[in-house]
């Protein structure tokens, strides 16, 4: 028997997620392994793609400028549904925590089609943060077949939704696979000359040599938690000055766009970049001092490069980060962010205390495992 498998996704983060395991699934002959996009992300799902050389065999190109999440999910279902009908995969492969991912699962579930979730179990247990990802996990973890859980955590969080332990495997987390494939190759020549251009790592002879990485953007972030992250971040410019270079690769959201432009766009040690590749991205990681952030998969991936993390929010549905110690909730109040990040700074100890933490987020090998579990499921291999 060959088993069919359709990976659905729709952002850059699932495509960085989903790529080891679709390279995983093109290694085995019993396998027919397919690809359908969303696009939720239209062009950062593309440099992703042509990262991991993955050619979707159906791209239903849904992303519309300033779309409801309503309109979105909508537009999932009226599109997705005549491709499954078609294709008639065995499996259905989703990941996290997107409106794709919680549309194709219950598209899915509708079609009688066994369901993979690759990062599974997460819970920040508040519905309103992340919004609205918790919610969208939750539904998946309802329809789901297989529970693909990145750590112990998130498995005793399904078995406290009383899902069915033999269904559920603790595989850590495929960004770790990525991370480590990715981390290595050198940049492209566009990204050469932006680097150049401003002056980072390589090319930042006479530039301060601490540099910290920023990503905000979340909707529960919009308005004033904003404001005032940008007013702690121009703070520590201001009084770091030349020793220290911040670098925000700014989300294209209006709602981001106005208020950091306003408030940090003058600043002679601020870079505002436009959103960067993964490649690029993770190259900034690995020369970065710390990392603010309120992005969920920032918060797995620094761990792995042994760069602390500041989250920009009240709650993480990846607490393993904290406990590990590798990451510290920071909220959006403007004193404890600059307080925090000048603790970091300032306080040598403080700083190898987290940069020297262990990663709980696995070992680079989450792909294998759950392509396994498949099979072994199926009877297969």
């Amino acid at each position: 028997m060959t088993l069919r498998v359709l990976s659905i996704f729709g952002t850059r983060p699932e495509a960085v997620k989903m790529a080891p395991v679709v390279r995983e699934l093109a290694r085995h002959d019993q396998v027919e392994s397919l690809v359908c996009v969303t696009a939720q992300h239209r062009q950062m799902l593309d440099q992703i793609l042509s990262l991991f050389d993955i050619r979707p065999h159906v791209d239903l190109n849904l992303m519309r400028p300033n779309q409801s999440l309503a309109q979105l999910t909508a537009a999932i279902f009226t599109h997705l549904d005549p491709v499954l009908s078609q294709l008639k995969p065995h499996w259905i492969l989703v990941q996290g925590d997107t409106t794709t991912v919680m549309a194709a699962a219950l598209l899915a579930y509708y079609h009688r089609i066994k369901i993979g979730h690759v990062e599974a179990g997460l819970r920040s247990g508040d519905k309103w943060q992340p919004f609205p990802e918790e919610i969208n996990r939750s539904v998946v973890g309802v329809v789901a077949d297989l529970h693909f859980a990145p750590t112990e955590w998130a498995r005793q969080n399904l078995l406290k939704e009383n899902v069915p332990s033999q269904r559920i495997r603790v595989t850590g987390n495929t960004v770790i696979d990525a991370l480590q494939w990715v981390v290595n190759l050198p940049l492209t020549p566009d990204a050469e000359a932006l680097f150049r251009q401003h002056g980072l790592p390589p090319y930042h002879a006479g530039h301060a040599s601490r540099l910290i990485l920023v990503t905000a953007h979340r909707r529960e972030n919009f308005g004033e938690p904003l404001e005032n992250i940008c007013h702690a971040l121009r703070t520590l410019a201001t009084d770091y000055g030349e020793s220290l270079r911040i670098v925000y690769p700014v989300h294209l959201n209006p709602n981001v766009q106005e208020p950091v432009y306003r408030l940090l766009g003058n600043l002679p040690n601020i870079t505002l970049l436009p959103p960067l590749d993964y490649l690029p991205f993770v190259h900034l990681m690995k020369h970065a001092t710390l990392i603010l952030t309120d992005s969920g998969g920032l918060q797995e991936e620094a761990p792995g490069l042994g760069k602390p993390v500041l989250v920009l929010r009240r709650v993480t549905e990846r607490p393993e980060g904290v406990q590990a110690g590798t990451v510290r909730l920071v909220g959006t109040d403007f004193h404890t962010i600059v307080a925090e990040t000048r603790r970091l700074l300032d306080d040598p100890q403080a700083y190898q205390a987290m940069a020297q933490a262990v990663n709980p987020y696995g070992d680079g090998k989450a792909a294998a495992r759950i392509v396994q579990a498949i099979l072994e499921t199926e009877g297969i291999g």
